[in-house]
């Protein structure tokens, strides 16, 4: 049976990144960590891989060096069920130490990797059948950054 695994290419750090992500999800764990071996790319001994488990989500990280970059076109979309105290704990652990805010519940931790912070209150609101509540969420939501539970149900009572 084939499994697929997203791989993220970071420029170092990934054992630092793997401790804080699995330190910041329930259901996550370090499964492994490889090294660069003699003769190879980057110094003997270096952390090539770690392999992971976020929050039930199987990853892998890549020490591949400063090749690639990681960039907003991927992102780990995390829908949370914890209300807005959920939602700030994790904007504000991911932006700690120079992470950056985007729009809409996105934003960029210290490592580079995209994420989307997503209360399970906004799928719901976008799933009503009335067409008027999903526009006057969604524009609420368009003028945010970290989601606001609060404001978008507001926004969705009209």
């Amino acid at each position: 049976m084939s499994t697929i695994t997203p791989c993220l290419w970071f420029d170092g750090r990934i054992t630092e990144a793997a401790e804080f992500y699995v330190g910041l999800f329930p259901d996550s764990r370090i499964v492994a960590v490889t090294h660069y071996p003699e003769g190879s790319p980057l110094p003997a001994g270096m952390a090539m891989t770690a392999d992971l488990v976020v929050a039930g989500l199987p990853l892998q990280l890549l020490n591949g060096g400063p090749h690639f970059r990681l960039d907003e076109a991927f992102s780990l979309s995390v829908t949370v069920d914890g209300g807005q105290a959920e939602v700030d704990r994790l904007w504000e652990a991911l932006l700690a130490e120079g992470g950056s805010p985007s729009q809409c519940g996105w934003l960029k931790d210290r490592f580079g990797v995209s994420w989307q912070i997503v209360p399970v209150e906004l799928v719901r609101l976008q799933a009503d059948p009335d067409p008027q509540v999903v526009a006057r969420v969604m524009q609420a939501m368009l003028r945010m950054r970290k989601l606001i539970v609060a404001d978008l149900e507001a926004a969705a009572r009209g």
